[in-house]
């Protein structure tokens, strides 16, 4: 269209004009339009395909196309692989019901490098109402996206970080409870100890990016200060999930204490058998203690040294089920643990 024909076009919102300026409206549209840092393109709506015919420097510089890569061509060359379907579709709608348009989609530059473009579409008719232009402005989210995702990040983190504490101090709590003695001395060497089991398993989930920890790691880790040579692990390979990890170390701990004290593990005759299966079906597993060739089993049978902290540790915080049994051999413990395994 000439000069002429342009003074027909209009949008949907006047414009702010004083008197003096009117006479030079045309080329300050022009010079605002080029000079702006707000990327601009106007599409010829009277054309299959709605080509380009103008577009600013601010366009340019954010899609690091040349002015002849860009003119002539649909917008949809800033499409890409990853570009949302549904965001295409809402363009295309709204194009086909002349109306305007919002929005943010992701969009390719030249050099296939990704960025969020918030896109509003406008059209432009002339004084018949017929569509004759397509005006858009480009807005770069891309950091604001980075920001957003980096505040959703920190506040999922904040949140796991809440509820790691919260089970730590849940343990501690209930080892404070239920540790018993009378003595100070040794009531104080009891919590200590089983502090010291919490922060191997800590160390343990550190290593490993609070992931999944295999669960005879978890145990060797917990019987090693009490005589892990003397002890025969045999299981599967079983990956524990992280929130387990550390009420199955303490559980361990106290019955490698007891061992240690009274069982097997306090004469050099004494032997030690850990065997473990997995229970698919629930996500878990059963773990079999056996002692032998320790002192004789207290009369009458009675709980032991921290039957209260491994009761509390399966029964209550693991929702599981413990089974004791004590003989002329030794004690044989079972434990069956369900929804504290991970697949692999």
């Amino acid at each position: 269209m000439d000069n002429e024909g342009t003074s027909g076009l209009h949008g949907d919102d006047p414009v702010a004009v004083t008197d003096r300026a009117m006479p030079d409206v045309k080329e300050l549209a022009a010079i605002a339009l080029q000079r702006t840092r707000m990327p601009m393109v106007v599409t010829d709506a009277t054309q299959e395909d709605f080509p380009i015919v103008l577009a600013n420097q601010a366009f340019l510089n954010l899609t690091r196309y040349g002015a002849s890569e860009v003119l002539g061509r649909n917008c949809r060359f800033l499409q890409g692989a990853a570009t949302s379907p549904a965001a295409i579709a809402e363009i295309r709608a709204g194009l086909q019901e002349d109306r305007e348009i919002n929005v943010e989609l992701l969009n390719y530059r030249k050099d296939g490098s990704a960025f969020w473009n918030l896109l509003h579409i406008s059209p432009i008719h002339d004084d018949d109402g017929r569509l004759v232009y397509h005006f858009a402005s480009q807005i770069d989210r891309t950091d604001f996206r980075r920001i957003e995702s980096l505040e959703a990040s920190e506040h999922r983190l904040l949140l796991e970080v809440d509820h790691r504490a919260n089970n730590v101090l849940a343990l501690v709590d209930s080892i404070v409870r239920l540790t018993r003695s009378d003595d100070p001395a040794l009531y104080a060497a009891s919590v200590q100890r089983r502090i010291q089991a919490l922060a191997r398993a800590h160390g343990l989930l550190s290593q490993r990016g609070w992931h999944e920890i295999p669960l005879q790691e978890t145990i060797s880790s917990q019987i090693e200060p009490y005589g892990a040579t003397r002890a025969l692990l045999d299981g599967p390979d079983v990956m524990l999930a992280a929130h387990s990890v550390q009420p199955l170390a303490l559980f361990i701990h106290e019955l490698a204490v007891n061992a240690a004290s009274h069982g097997s593990l306090s004469k050099e005759t004494g032997q030690l058998q850990i065997k473990w299966q997995a229970r698919p079906q629930n996500n878990g597993f059963i773990l079999e203690w056996q002692e032998t060739g320790g002192p004789p089993p207290p009369t009458p049978r009675r709980k032991g040294f921290g039957t209260l902290m491994t009761e509390a540790t399966i029964r209550r915080q693991l929702q599981g089920s413990l089974y004791r049994e004590w003989s002329d051999q030794g004690v044989r413990i079972v434990a069956e643990v369900p929804n504290v395994t991970v697949s692999r």
